[in-house]
């Protein structure tokens, strides 16, 4: 990997620019099942709330030295402090008015989803003299995490697509979209807890892999995918379609993609690759829709 290369890719990963696109994919892919076009002003927030709210968990967890960290990610933020510093300002600078760009119903959600998030990283509960913060409650990391971004990339989508009269979604139809993007992003959440099993277990924070160990955590993987495959197959609309050839193809990729990080402990590969998942998945759907 060229020098020049490495560095742009650093840049987009590590400074949560790709995580934030993702978080705008998986909105588009939303959009695209329900037959809406896109609504740009809640794509600008999802973009610039996602890349707040990760930086912002990273400067709130910085170690003591970070150019001494195990990790390149924290190692890479820190170095490039000020660059993260404007980007994480100039994000918040724009989600005022891209809030208020939003239907009433899509603000209420947010400001649940802005404490849920809030919550995940601050200490904000307290045990004796211990503090602590929502994914420090046994089990609740990945739930949290999945319920945040399923939320965040299917009802907010949903809301602001009927607000502008783009689409109609029935409740049954909205809670099924809910219950299989939760699958899907709870199955992708694990693999990176398992690759932070030893931080976590020294933490104290007590997620599946660190509950149930890192074999049956992978398994578990799998069968969240089988159970998003079973829903694709008994919710498909108007037989075998596009979107179910599109989805169920993502889906095979993901399960091989989590199947092999049970030996691949690579950065970029969790970063790149796995979360690129997300953005897959909007890519196929389009692709599939032009065949």
């Amino acid at each position: 990997m060229s020098k020049l290369y490495r560095s742009f890719l650093d840049c987009i990963l590590f400074s949560n620019l790709f995580m934030a696109l993702c978080s705008v994919a998986q909105a588009m892919v939303t959009l695209q099942l329900i037959g809406s076009k896109p609504v740009y002003p809640l794509l600008g927030l999802l973009f610039t709330s996602t890349l707040c709210l990760y930086n912002f968990s990273i400067f709130l967890s910085k170690p003591r030295d970070p150019q001494k960290s195990s990790f390149r990610r924290i190692r890479w933020f820190f170095k490039n402090n000020r660059l993260m510093v404007a980007f994480t300002l100039l994000s918040v600078a724009a989600l005022l008015p891209l809030f208020l760009m939003l239907s009433v119903k899509s603000r209420l959600l947010l400001i649940v989803l802005s404490v849920l998030s809030v919550g995940y990283s601050l200490p904000i509960f307290s045990s004796g003299t211990q503090k602590f913060g929502l994914r420090n409650i046994p089990g609740l990391k990945s739930l949290l995490i999945t319920l945040v971004w399923t939320l965040s990339c299917v009802l907010l989508p949903i809301f602001e697509a009927e607000s502008h009269h783009l689409a109609f979604v029935s409740y049954t139809d909205a809670v099924i979209l809910i219950a299989k993007r939760f699958l899907f992003i709870f199955a992708l959440t694990i693999p990176f807890d398992i690759r932070d099993l030893f931080q976590d277990s020294k933490l104290g924070l007590k997620t599946i892999p660190v509950v149930f160990g890192e074999r049956k955590a992978y398994l578990f993987c799998q069968l969240l995918l089988v159970g998003y495959v079973v829903l694709l197959f008994v919710f498909r609309s108007n037989g075998f379609n596009r979107d179910f050839f599109a989805l169920g193809l993502t889906s095979l990729l993901m399960g091989w993609l989590i199947f092999k990080s049970e030996w691949e402990k690579n950065e970029y590969y969790y970063f790149f690759l796995m979360d690129g998942v997300l953005i897959l998945q909007y890519l196929i759907l389009i692709a599939f829709h032009l065949i």
